[in-house]
């Protein structure tokens, strides 16, 4: 498999944030999150964003999510996908946004 194959077996897709709690079970500061995509349905993910974010920020928020890495538990939570993200400095780490309007669960290219 090339390397942009291994790139495209990643499915990327843009999700709007549409609840997001504390998870106080983690080690470290983490958001349960729920995110809408669309024909997916609402899928959920922890991330590490608090350092960076209010809970109230995150809602309403268009994300790319890597959906298709498989499930994990993650300090209690099921986590469904990978929200992607950039630390900008240790221990913040800032979303990867959609500019625009665009549906739930478009795939990313």
């Amino acid at each position: 498999m090339s390397a942009f194959e291994a790139f495209q077996s990643v499915d990327m897709r843009a999700g709007t944030i549409t609840k997001v709690e504390l998870n106080e079970k983690a080690r470290n500061p983490s958001y349960k999150m729920w995110i809408d995509l669309g024909g997916l349905g609402t899928m959920t993910s922890s991330g590490q964003y608090v350092n960076r974010y209010t809970a109230e920020e995150l809602v309403g928020k268009t994300v790319v999510c890597a959906t298709n890495l498989g499930e994990r538990r993650i300090a209690g939570f099921l986590s469904q996908v990978l929200v992607m993200g950039v630390e900008s400095e240790p221990g913040v780490v800032n979303l990867l946004t959609v500019d625009g309007q665009v549906p739930n669960g478009a795939k990313v290219f």
